[in-house]
Order: structure tokens, then sequence, then C-alpha cells
């Protein structure tokens, strides 16, 4: 930290609002070192900063060693707090754009956005250290104070949004079972059109009838502890078990067939929400295990089910709370022990607990 020393990044300099920031990359084997994040202990009106969620960094940290060739991670964005020097290369008003940015080392570094990303990097390096070499896009602003650190902070995350489920989806070519999900999507005569692929919620007036993000969380549902040994074994087991399914809902059958809307099965009826489709692959998953020979033929009293949201007596407390559809965990296995009762499925010890806490509160309700 002696007066004197600094480091150089090579830099492209901007303006925004009258400002000047620039622009560079750092090696990924630096980013630890410049850049220090330690305000966890400091209040949050004297931070500029969130507090660093440590949960989320586990997950993105394997995101980089699982993809050590594909990941993708957008510019960390840092304040400077010290007397920066950008010298340009040429006295060309274009390419003077172009320079050395000149930082003394005792400036302070506050992040005002990657913070998770700069604690990720450093748990990944740690198992993949031929990825120190690599470099991250970095943007410097010039730090005026916390004030306008903290602004920035807001400004920055004012306008993020995540994608919905359905379009991340959509758009994942890494994930098994998006991969799965879409192929069925295409393949399958019974979702083929009626699927929102960009949405996780469907509005009153959508011509869709079920969401892919929902189609998903049931899929990976169905084949998630079934012993498949090749991933087409997984896609067909998917599209015949859905293609049964379909042959009993015969609200299903009528929006294909163009003679009721899918606004209006949505309304009325429950067995085209996503805490029914879930419910109903725990219960196939189920039969697939017990019954790999007749699997089929079990599902076949599905058509006696009376799936109307009016339907109260079955449904209040399972898949509808206060008369709203509730995908909560607990829900789905309230959901599906009720489908599995009227299959004439036995319980598992776990739902058989969550059925009896279940009673036992309706009870305590009458």
């Amino acid at each position: 930290m002696s007066e004197g020393f600094e480091i150089v990044f090579p830099a492209i300099r901007g303006i925004q609002a009258g400002r000047e920031y620039y622009v560079s990359m750092c090696p990924l084997r630096l980013l630890p070192r410049l850049f220090v994040f330690n305000e966890e202990e400091i209040l949050p009106e004297m931070r500029a900063q969130r507090q660093l969620n440590r949960s989320r960094i586990p997950e993105m940290a394997r995101y980089i060693t699982e993809n050590p060739n594909d990941y993708v991670f957008s510019a960390i964005t840092v304040s400077i707090d010290g007397q920066v020097e950008f010298e340009r290369l040429s006295s060309d008003e274009e390419t003077g754009r172009i320079g050395m940015l000149h930082i003394p080392m005792d400036s302070r570094f506050v992040i005002n956005d990657g913070q998770h990303r700069r604690a990720a990097i450093e748990i990944a390096l740690r198992e993949r250290p031929e990825l120190s070499d690599e470099t991250i896009s970095v943007v410097f602003f010039l730090d005026i104070g916390l004030e306008r650190c903290q602004q920035m902070f807001a400004d920055l995350n004012r306008y993020a949004i995540r994608p919905s489920k359905s379009l991340g989806v959509l758009y994942d070519h890494r994930d098994e079972t998006a991969l799965l999900a879409k192929g069925l999507v295409l393949k399958s005569t019974i979702f083929r059109d009626v699927v929102e692929v960009e949405k996780t919620t469907l509005s009153p007036r959508s011509r869709r009838l079920f969401t892919l993000s929902a189609i998903y969380n049931a899929t990976n549902e169905l084949i998630s502890g079934v012993d498949l040994e090749e991933p087409q074994e997984a896609a067909e087991l998917a599209v015949k078990f859905w293609e049964e399914v379909a042959q009993h809902m015969k609200e299903w059958e009528l929006v294909r067939n163009g003679q009721i809307t899918a606004g209006e099965v949505r309304q009325d009826f429950i067995n085209s929400h996503g805490v029914v489709l879930q419910a109903l692959a725990r219960v196939g998953k189920t039969l697939v295990r017990k019954h790999p020979n007749d699997w089929q033929e079990k599902l076949k009293k599905l058509s006696e089910i009376d799936w109307k949201r009016a339907n109260a007596a079955l449904w209040e407390g399972r898949a509808l709370l206060g008369g709203r559809v509730s995908k909560a965990q607990q829900n789905i296995i309230l959901t599906a022990n009720a489908i599995k009762q009227k299959l004439g499925i036995e319980l598992s010890p776990e739902e058989q607990r969550v059925e009896d806490a279940f009673n036992r509160g309706e009870h305590a309700a009458a």
C-alpha cells in the first residue's frame, strides 16, 4: 500500500449521465484479491450493497465448474474511491477512448453489482485453477460517496426482473429434464398447441391450458426415482404416461376439440393446474415402480374423479386453500393422496403421515 504503487487496467472510457466510467477486463485469479467484500457487519444504512447471501454461492460455483467450456457471467460493477488517472493511447477523439486506467493501490473498491459472482468465482478457482487466466468484464465508476453508491445499487437492480420459469426451461439446453419437457410438448399430441412456453402464469383469456414450467416440474417428479438407464427411456415413459392420463381427462379433450375454452377449464376445474399435474406425476411414479406391467390399467379410474373447483369437499385443503389453487409441496402430496385413494393405491409412510395430520386438522376445524 505504499504511496506511488498502482494497479493498471487496459480500459475503454465512456460517458454516462455526464460522468466518466471505464470498462475493462480482469483475470479471474485477481478478482477475489482486488475486490474484497467485507461489509457483513456494517449496518444496512451504512452499506453500499446488500448482505452476501452465502446460500446462493455454492450453486453458482458449481455452474462454473460443471460447465467450464460454456459458462457465462455478466460484468461486475465497481466504484473506485481514489484518485484514478486515465492515460489515453491516442490523441484522436475516437481511438482516444482506449487507454490505461491507473488506480492507486490504496484506493477502495466497492462492488455495486456482482458480489455473489465474485464469491462464486473464488470458490470455483479452488476446484478448477486452470480457469484462473480467463477474464470477466468489469465496469468502473468513480466513487463520489456512500449515497451515490447506494443509489447505484438501487438503480442497477430497479428493473432487474428474473425471466419466467417457463422461459428459462425453453432456453435451457443443458438441463436434461428441460430437454425432455420441450420434446414432450413437441412430440405429444395432447400438449401440442396448448402449452404456454414463455409465461409461468396464464391469464383468464389465454388459449393455453398448461405452462411449460408446470410440465417440467411434473415430468421431473415422474422420472425422479424411477430406474431408467437411458434418457430415451425417460422420454418414452413421459409420453406414454401423459397420453394415458389425457385419455381420462375429458376436459382436456374438449379444449383440443374447440368445444370449450382453456380459460373456462382453468376457471372451473383444477386438473390443468400445476399442483394436479405434479400430483398426477407423483401417482404415476408410484405406479411405474410398483406396477410396471399394468400401470396404464390402474389410471382408468381417473375419469371417475370430479375435478371441479366447486368440489370443495374433496379439494379444499388439498389442491385449494380458501378456494385458490396452491402448489406448495404439502398441497401436492395431499392432492396426490386424494388421487391415490380414488385409484385404490396404498399411501407411502410419508404420505400417510401427511394425510393423518390433514385429517386431524379437519376434525379439529369441524
